[in-house]
């Protein structure tokens, strides 16, 4: 199949995919959209929402439409490394044998990441980056394709570890999750207070989304877009050239080159869904604010003058 047939049946196969998706999930079609973006690209994504906004639901409702291995780890403070990555154990012939973690499934959702002390938290890091887990010496590849999706509570409660910067950085989107509208509330009510039934039906496998990626990553960028979107990664980095006198007064930290990178292969992905052939700077634009918000650090005076990372992101765009 040229690459042509293969993007036309893309968007097809998207089309059908939001489909089956929204007989659970009502609404949030902008969080689906770049929950699935990251997903065509092999990236990872953080869910930031207050609680009873589905986030959980929606993670395990495209797992299933996606048709494949999910496993949940519930963070808590107890939690540690071995919980997560899995264990040697001495059996019975006295031999250690590796028992997996969680980790070991195609999409992992870590619920609740920031419930968890720094050292737990930290374990993810190789498997997100490297796909694979170290114990003991030995290195253990992960199945493929691997997604982790987080979520986070963005209230600031006791018993809470905010996410390091470096983990920060390993998640492709950072998804803002709004409260419903009036209308899809009241269909959520609904939907969920009668004795219906809904079955999911699996429209991928793991070969077929290995694929979507390997196609994504073909799709031609051409220079001008590549150098917008590396500008806009430079512009958000108080103290260089670049900088605007708005960025050098409210940020502390900017973005680094791995957002320009993403910002890339989102670009890509959403031209892709969306029928066309190579990604403009509008398709930067429109995937800009879910890769930069968790990657530029706001100071005091930006807190204390109320200018959000939206806000910033919007003047740079």
């Amino acid at each position: 199949m040229s690459d042509v047939a293969a993007i036309e049946r893309l968007v097809q196969r998207h089309r059908e995919l939001k489909a089956e998706i929204a007989q659970v999930i009502v609404g949030q079609e902008d969080v689906v959209d770049q929950i699935l973006w990251s997903v065509y690209t092999g990236g990872h994504a953080l869910l930031i929402g207050v609680p009873g906004l589905a986030k959980t639901l929606m993670v395990k409702t495209i797992a299933q439409a996606l048709g494949l291995d999910f496993k949940r780890i519930q963070f808590t403070p107890d939690l540690m490394p071995s919980d997560i990555l899995g264990s040697e154990i001495l059996d019975e012939n006295r031999r250690f044998n590796f028992v997996k973690g969680p980790v070991f499934a195609n999409i992992i959702l870590a619920d609740e990441i920031n419930r968890t002390p720094p050292k737990t938290q930290a374990a993810l890091l190789e498997a997100m980056q490297e796909r694979a887990v170290t114990i003991t010496g030995k290195s253990y590849a992960l199945p493929s394709p691997y997604f982790v999706l987080a979520t986070q509570n963005p209230i600031e409660q006791e018993g809470t570890y905010p996410l390091p910067e470096a983990q920060l950085d390993r998640f492709m989107f950072a998804i803002s999750l709004t409260y419903p509208s009036l209308e899809d509330e009241i269909r959520v009510v609904e939907t969920t207070t009668d004795d219906r039934t809904v079955t999911v039906n699996s429209l991928f496998s793991a070969e077929e989304l290995l694929e979507v990626q390997q196609l994504v990553r073909r799709v031609p960028v051409p220079d001008n877009v590549v150098r917008y979107a590396v500008e806009l990664a430079q512009r958000t980095r108080p103290g260089t050239e670049g900088a605007s006198e708005l960025v050098n007064t409210y940020l502390d930290w900017g973005a680094g080159p791995r957002a320009s990178q993403n910002l890339v292969l989102a670009a890509k992905a959403h031209a892709a869904v969306s029928g066309r052939f190579s990604p403009d700077i509008d398709d930067v634009k429109a995937v800009a604010h879910g890769i930069l918000r968790h990657r530029i650090l706001r100071n005091y005076k930006a807190e204390a003058e109320g200018i959000s990372d939206a806000a910033i992101i919007d003047r740079l765009l």
